[in-house]
């Protein structure tokens, strides 16, 4: 049996697995898929509301096609289908990673993704964050035969979760085509927005932005440590509470509405200090593909580890810049590849199975999530540090280019196959 056989063996175990577990696990994995997301379905099908047109949406706009979508065979049938779907894309994503040109470094990509998938559980098919990933990895794979088609997803898919601007961010900053990239966002976002007001969204189109700047400090971000844990210890002050607006657990304690405050700005300011890194390494000459993998994987993991938010399905962003890492990187990518992995293992045991635990602040289950949320900081501490010291050296001229990465590879890791040359154009 070949490996490519094998693989696609070990993907239809590895997705039969996570929907037994989506639905006997206990913790009610896919409680926003029966719930919430059906709610707004049906809502739309009965002319009640339409998110994000004539109702406000938590979500960009492009969120309602797989939630609608997922109404396709009736509201019986709907946890499946939405399953379906995702297991679909998921699919698409991964024939293009196993391709047969593709090389070794794509096939240990794909079977890294299939034990990262175990690893994170039934929450890896049970959010809106569960489309977008697939998006972004087939995205990031398309950049270099097809880079307009590669932005154009990389936007719909931002406008399905917002995540996906980072990637957007990333290309912007360490491509040559910058401005063809920035005019393909614009020019889909354009189409979007047009098509929103068209149906009479107004500005409700823009409702998810302030959904998000209004939110509490829910329980699972890294900030929320500060109060989880006064929480485990019983300190008076600082307990948790289930917000019904925005239909998440979120904590409360001294000072806290001064981190709910800030966390937004501080988020930005993150961001903004990341790119300006990145820039500080393309004045030094770094090339697309040494820059772009850590820039991509800084910039997802400060919009997680840096924001009042801190939902377990957000580790999901941290597939494609893993995946794209181990193309362009090969083993120079190793930490981050066994970071994200342990990562993923610590988000599952917290959520679902344990998280009644946490809902009542145990201190074994908050020293869990406390591990889960430093490393984090760890991964995002090695992201940042391959940036800047790309910056802290110059290319020399005539320097081998794609493929080669200095210290961060072996010597003797063959070119990633398929991307051996500039991800965008050969004049990359």
């Amino acid at each position: 049996m070949s490996l490519r056989v094998a693989l696609w063996a070990g993907f239809v175990v590895v997705h039969a697995w996570l929907v037994y577990l989506c639905f006997t696990a206990i913790g009610w994995p896919l409680g926003d898929v029966d719930v919430v997301y059906l709610g707004w379905a049906t809502d739309a099908a009965s002319g009640q509301a339409l998110v994000g047109i004539t109702a406000p949406f938590v979500y960009p706009l492009l969120a309602v096609v797989p939630i609608f979508a997922a109404l396709a065979f009736g509201t019986a049938s709907y946890t499946a289908t939405w399953l379906g779907i995702v297991a679909l894309l998921n699919a698409v994503a991964f024939a293009a990673l196993t391709g047969r040109r593709r090389g070794p470094r794509a096939l240990l990509a794909a079977a890294w993704w299939l034990g990262f998938l175990l690893l994170l559980g039934p929450i890896a098919l049970a959010r809106i964050d569960s489309i977008t990933a697939p998006l972004v990895i087939l995205a990031v794979l398309w950049l270099r035969t097809r880079p307009v088609w590669g932005t154009v997803i990389l936007t719909i898919a931002t406008w399905v979760k917002i995540w996906p601007i980072a990637v957007i961010a990333a290309l912007v900053v360490a491509s040559k085509q910058r401005m063809r990239a920035g005019y393909v966002f614009l020019a889909t976002s354009a189409v979007i927005v047009l098509t929103a007001f068209a149906l009479g969204s107004g500005l409700r189109v823009f409702s998810f932005i302030s959904a998000q700047t209004s939110r509490g400090i829910q329980i699972e971000s890294p900030v929320g440590a500060i109060w989880m844990v006064q929480a485990a210890l019983r300190i008076p002050g600082s307990y948790i509470y289930y917000d019904h607006d925005i239909l998440t657990f979120q904590v409360v304690g001294p000072g806290s509405s001064i981190a709910v405050a800030l966390m937004t700005p501080v988020l930005a300011l993150g961001i903004a200090a990341v790119l300006l890194i990145a820039l500080r390494a393309t004045r030094a000459g770094a090339t697309f593909e040494k820059l772009f993998p850590p820039l991509v994987l800084a910039l997802v993991v400060t919009l997680m580890a840096v924001n009042k938010v801190g939902s377990p399905q957000f580790v999901i962003w941290l597939a494609a810049p893993t995946i794209l890492g181990i193309l362009l990187w090969g083993r120079g990518w190793r930490t981050p590849t066994i970071l994200v992995a342990v990562i993923a293992g610590l988000t599952q045991l917290v959520y679902p199975y344990l998280y009644d635990w946490l809902l009542v602040a145990n201190p074994l289950m908050v020293l869990a999530l406390s591990a889960r949320n430093v490393l984090e900081f760890v991964l995002l501490a090695w992201a940042i540090r391959e940036v800047w010291a790309l910056g802290s050296r110059s290319v020399p001229h005539g320097a081998v280019r794609g493929g080669h990465h200095g210290d961060n590879a072996a010597p003797h890791d063959p070119p990633a196959a398929g991307l051996d040359r500039p991800i965008l154009t050969p004049r990359e």
